[in-house]
Formats: structure tokens, sequence, C-alpha cells
């Protein structure tokens, strides 16, 4: 069931098993999810539960003070950022009845609601094939993950802010996974210094040690929290166990990872970014549409799946929230 706690003002919500919770997979390792009918794939990687220091007192951002212990049930991650070869049908149903086997799409996932069609190119020219797919909103995401789990089945959904940072750092405690020394980066991530202002094919840098591809780079990624700029403070000197900052209102969302565009800072393990309605400032539609951010081509996801899934009830609860009207 889902659970959703009161501490100070703030929600804070954990995906729990309950005795009506769907079986969990017996075992907890990397596979590949097929999406019948077509040629389309991706992979997960097995995340483990444990518990890291979220955060950084060295850093002179407020808002990734104080590090503090959190406790994570384990989950699975995308190997890489959701790409336009997954994305595109989603977005258009006359290109996922070409991709399916027999030219149709079942009722089920034809009821589920699709994006306007975008009025730019929403790849800004920057490559699409293996590319990873960007400026999509919030709801837009979600309702993608919505899309996934009406065609395999299987409860995908953004990651909280604390299970994506956790991913990231893959054990480690330093600034970036793979150490302190930023001229590093270049071999893990494509950002300001090396990505000549554009999205590269996805899983071209080095991975992080639990086999995570463009944690760092390339496009910013959606959590699913609200972004609180002091919602760690509630939690010094304690642990907080599976964490989130339900989303209640249009802005901000925190976004992580930084992207393409992004200086090295920006890329540290511990880096919190939000989402801002001048990302819509383009958008002549009146009220601005739901579903795109013309001026964040930056912009990005990449999929969990909770070992312990909750209830049909709650994934519609989590699929079907209606989306707040933008200004």
């Amino acid at each position: 069931m889902m659970i959703q706690n009161v501490k100070n003002g703030v929600l804070v919500l954990t995906f729990m098993l309950a005795s009506l919770v769907i079986k969990a997979q017996k075992t907890h390792e990397r596979y590949i999810q097929k999406i019948e009918g077509t040629h389309l794939e991706f992979s997960m990687e097995a995340i483990p539960g444990g518990t890291f220091i979220m955060g950084s007192d060295q850093s002179d951002k407020a808002d990734e003070k104080p590090a503090h212990k959190v406790k994570l049930d384990p989950f699975w991650m995308g190997t890489y950022e959701v790409t336009w070869d997954l994305y595109e049908p989603f977005v258009y149903k006359d290109l996922e009845q070409t991709i399916s086997a027999d030219g149709k799409v079942s009722s089920e996932v034809d009821a589920v609601t699709r994006p306007s069609k975008p009025y730019l190119d929403m790849t800004f020219g920057m490559g699409k094939e293996g590319h990873p797919a960007l400026a999509m909103t919030h709801y837009n995401a979600i309702q993608f993950c919505k899309w996934l789990y009406t065609r395999t089945g299987v409860f995908y959904r953004l990651p909280t802010e604390a299970e994506w940072e956790y991913a990231c750092r893959a054990g480690s405690t330093t600034a970036y996974f793979f150490g302190d020394d930023v001229n590093q980066l270049e071999n893990y991530a494509w950002f300001v210094n090396n990505s000549e202002e554009k999205t590269a094919a996805v899983g071209h840098k080095m991975p992080n040690a639990w086999g995570l591809y463009d944690m760092l780079g390339n496009v910013a990624e959606w959590t699913f929290d609200q972004y609180l700029p002091d919602f760690y403070q509630q939690f010094a000197n304690e642990t907080a166990i599976n964490p989130v900052a339900v989303p209640t209102q249009l802005y901000a969302h925190s976004v992580r990872g930084g992207s393409f565009d992004s200086p090295a800072h920006e890329l540290r393990s511990a880096a919190r970014m939000a989402s801002d309605p001048i990302w819509k400032q383009l958008d002549p539609q009146i009220p601005k549409s739901n579903w795109w951010f013309p001026e964040a081509p930056f912009v990005g996801l990449r999929v969990v799946r909770p070992v312990h899934p909750p209830t049909e009830e709650d994934i519609m609860r989590y699929y079907n929230q209606e989306p707040i009207k933008d200004f």
C-alpha cells in the first residue's frame, strides 16, 4: 500500500509491500524488458537496497545540506536514459502502429493519454536514433511510464530524488561517482567542455560501478520529487527511510545529473536542480502546454522499477494525477 506521513509539514511517501501487492520478482538481477509485438526493448540494472549519505556538507549550496543518512529499498533503474527510439511510439500512435507486428494498438494502450503534437522539432537538430528523449514535462514523463505499464504490465515510474542520488553514487562518497578529480569527468559525461552543445547517443561514456551510463551529463533527469530547497533539514541527525517530497505544485520539480550544457560542478552526485516556468517562455499556447518544455532541450528521464510494487489502486493513483494548468 502507499503510505503518506507528514513530518514538519512535508509529505513523505513510501511504497510498501502489503498482502494484496503483486509478488516481487524472486530474483533481483539485471534484465531486459521487451515490449511484446515490437522490436523495442530496454535494460534495467539491479540496484541493491542500502544506506548512504545524501547531500554534501562540503558544498556551498544550501539546498545540499545537511548531509544525512538515507535508507532505501532495492529497485531497478534503466541502464540508459530513455531514448527517442522508445519515447516516440508513445508520442505518436501512428508510429506505434507501424512498429507493432500486426499494425494495431490494443484498446488499453490506445486509452493512455498521449502528448499533444509538438509544434517544434523536439530533437532541436541534435539527433534522434539512440539519443535521449528530451524537453518533456514532469507530467509527460509520468504518462510515458503509464504507457510502459500498459504495454508491459510492469510498474515503471520516475526515481525519487534519493533513489537517483543513491544510484548515481553507486557506493561512492566522493564529489563524483568516480572520485574527486574533475579532470576525469570527460571519461564519464557529456557536458559543456566536450558536448559541442548537443546531446550524444547514450552509452558512449564509461558507466558507474552499478552499470548506469550517462548519469552525469547528456540530459538532466526528472525525479518524482517536488524541489524543496530545505527538504534535507528535517532529516538532520537521523535516518530517512525511502524519503520523497510528494509533488503537489507545478513548480519546481527536482532534476538531477546535469546535461550537455552544464559546467562540471553541476554534475556532482549531490548537485540539485529545479524546473522553471521559463522553460516554457516560447510556448504560444494559453494556458501553456502540459506536455512540452520548448526551452528545455536539456531535460530527459530514466525509469525505475521498485522490487516491491504498490497495489493496482496505488499504481493508478500515481499515474492518473490530473495535470496542473500552467500559467
